[in-house]
């Protein structure tokens, strides 16, 4: 069982910065590979970036390739989403996941464990 709480998010003028951050229980954490999704209002959740459980392999959603970086401290059993650039497009509820799959999957259906969701708004 893997718990995740998300922190970081906020209100941001666009061409600004957010970390986020998504601490997980447990002490397999890093047998995990992360997952950052989000969901903005209306529309379906969608995948944003992943990380494999060493770090060694990471994927993005091409919207966020070049902004964002995914990034996890195994010791701390912490994930981190460093959003740079931030667009008003950007503006959703942000979720971490983790799933047990050694690939780095895209799809949330094969991520087993959710965080309940940060919100980050950026305004034009």
């Amino acid at each position: 069982q893997v718990q995740l709480v998300e922190s970081g998010g906020g209100l941001v003028q666009a061409g600004n910065s957010l970390r986020l951050s998504c601490a997980a229980s447990g002490r397999t954490f890093s047998s995990y590979a992360m997952g950052w999704f989000r969901q903005a209002p209306g529309k379906e959740r969608e995948f944003v970036a992943a990380i494999s459980w060493s770090g060694g392999s990471t994927r993005y959603a091409d919207s966020v390739k070049g902004r964002f970086t995914i990034s996890r401290d195994n010791a701390k059993n912490t994930v981190y989403l460093q959003m740079n650039s931030l667009k008003p497009e950007d503006t959703a509820v942000y979720y971490c996941a983790a799933t047990p799959i050694m690939i780095v999957p895209t799809n949330p259906y094969e991520y087993n464990y959710w965080g309940q969701g940060t919100q980050v708004i950026v305004s034009s």
